[in-house]
């Protein structure tokens, strides 16, 4: 796999979601490929899309590479917008 010769445009909002996930204890790592957050919290492991609710709808869509992955992966992988969204996910 090539690496980008430019790093890839992350949503605004996902710095805020990353920090708040890191104040309940999440270990939070930033990815390009097949989704932009995976992160660990109490022995569990999850897959985080973040979409900036500030952009318009056909901006916020996934990827024709995301709308595969999403349709064959067997595991969790969510969709969030809010650090709220993301939070209540992992600690569900």
């Amino acid at each position: 796999m090539a690496l980008s010769r430019y790093g890839n445009k992350r949503d605004a909002n996902e710095s805020h979601i990353f920090k708040a996930l890191e104040s309940i204890g999440c270990s939070v790592f930033r990815l390009d490929v097949p989704c932009d957050l995976l992160c660990g919290y109490r022995g569990r492991t999850y897959l985080l899309e973040v979409k900036n609710p500030d952009q318009p709808k056909a901006a916020r869509k996934k990827t024709k590479a995301q709308d595969k992955f999403f349709a064959e992966w067997n595991g969790q992988i969510d969709i969030v917008e809010t650090a709220e969204q993301a939070i209540r996910i992992v600690s569900e």
